[in-house]
């Protein structure tokens, strides 16, 4: 097919020209002398990213997923009860994983479409008067469903029931396209990848620790060795790793932190918000829901859209595919065949947002379904047009 193929899954995002550019170079070496002046700097403003102080930042090679697991083997040991609630496909994986590491796990089921939920946490936490409770995980935007918690307000739970329990979050597809504070909000340990709103080919996990974490990974925790904050904090210290790091995705991810940080981290948010908006605008238009079940939960970063009873949105999601080069989001679990999901986040502008409703819209209407041709597109435009201005002031 002519032309370039329009990557619109939540993850992975579009690479930078710039992003790709710094990856492109000949190998070097990982022990150089000064492989510090380029190391030291750049946790110190992946710091800034997390907005952290405070805390320490790991670079892994790994997923998201690897990150999950030396979050939980660097700081609890196995038996430890963790609760955590489960809403979609990367909330239950989560889950899944704290059970094979032998944690027990207290499950809050919620309907998909929702998130954490925060006053039945507090219930939890108030009634755990032996503080058997270690860590509290929430997923901050959970990709499956289009649907984005509240960590300032689960902190705020935890603090109402007094209760010493470590926060741990997933903010694989938040981190760096929406707000998240993890000093501010006594995130304990958060966990993102390279593959969203950094930018980045899959390959690096990127995740923080608190100095309350640091100080419990001191302590008797699980068997690990490849994940041991031990082994990093030695080597980070002055600038190198345990073992060979994946060099270019280092250098993509330079500046990719530049590009965050020279547009603005609140200017970053407001941008997602807005591109996101017209999205759910568009969805509105064509007379669709989205998988989030209100306002409160919805997302930054993905939409994902139910199709009407008796139509399948895989059929959708294969026709815009080989049809108009366009890459939708599958609906996952529960809601496989029931959605489909737009990603927007990361480098992205009002245009390519409109390439992916476009093709959308096209796709739905030759697998018959019936959207009113130009709605969602139109809604959108509309959008944009006349919000503009206030991102143009909202970036000086």
């Amino acid at each position: 097919m002519p032309g370039v193929k329009s990557l619109f899954v939540p993850g992975p995002t579009n690479v930078p020209e710039s992003v790709r550019r710094a990856m492109d170079v000949p190998m070097e070496d990982h022990r150089a002398p000064d492989l510090p002046d380029f190391t030291l700097p750049l946790f110190a403003d992946l710091k800034k990213v997390f907005k952290t102080e405070t805390g320490k930042v790991f670079l892994f090679p790994a997923s998201g997923t690897g990150g999950w697991e030396a979050a939980l083997t660097n700081t609890l040991k196995t038996g430890d009860k963790v609760l955590a609630s489960r809403f979609g496909q990367f909330s239950h994986l989560w889950i899944d994983m704290c059970t094979r590491l032998g944690l027990d796990v207290q499950v809050v089921d919620c309907e998909w479409g929702t998130g954490v939920p925060v006053e039945k946490f507090k219930e939890i936490l108030m009634a755990d008067e032996n503080h058997e409770i270690k860590a509290v995980l929430a997923t901050q935007n959970e990709t499956a469903t289009g649907v984005q918690s509240d960590i300032a307000a689960t902190r705020r739970a935890m603090d109402a029931a007094n209760h010493p329990a470590m926060l741990y979050v997933d903010g694989v597809s938040s981190i760096g396209s929406v707000d998240f504070r993890m000093d501010e909000w006594g995130v304990d340990i958060a966990v993102s990848g390279s593959q969203k709103g950094f930018m980045l080919p899959a390959g690096l996990c990127i995740m923080a620790a608190s100095t309350r974490a640091m100080k419990a990974s001191e302590g008797e925790t699980m068997h690990r060795c490849y994940f041991d904050f031990k082994d990093m904090i030695a080597t980070n210290a002055t600038g190198y790793f345990p073992y060979t790091p994946p060099m270019t995705l280092l250098r993509g991810l330079r500046v990719a932190v530049d590009r965050l940080l020279d547009e603005g981290l609140e200017n970053v948010f407001a941008r997602h918000n807005f591109l996101a908006e017209g999205v759910r605008r568009a969805v509105a238009a064509w007379g669709l829901e989205l998988c989030a079940k209100g306002p409160a939960w919805y997302s930054d970063t993905v939409t994902a859209i139910m199709v009407p009873e008796g139509k399948d949105a895989n059929a959708v999601i294969k026709h815009a595919y080989h049809r108009y080069g366009l890459s939708l989001g599958a609906g996952l679990s529960v809601v496989a065949g029931k959605v489909f999901r737009i990603g927007h986040l990361g480098d992205l502008n009002e245009l390519m947002v409109m390439t992916a409703l476009a093709g959308a819209e096209m796709a739905m209407r030759d697998v018959g379904i019936d959207v009113v041709p130009g709605s969602g597109v139109a809604a959108a435009q509309e959008f944009y047009r006349q919000n503009a201005p206030k991102m143009a002031m909202a970036a000086e």
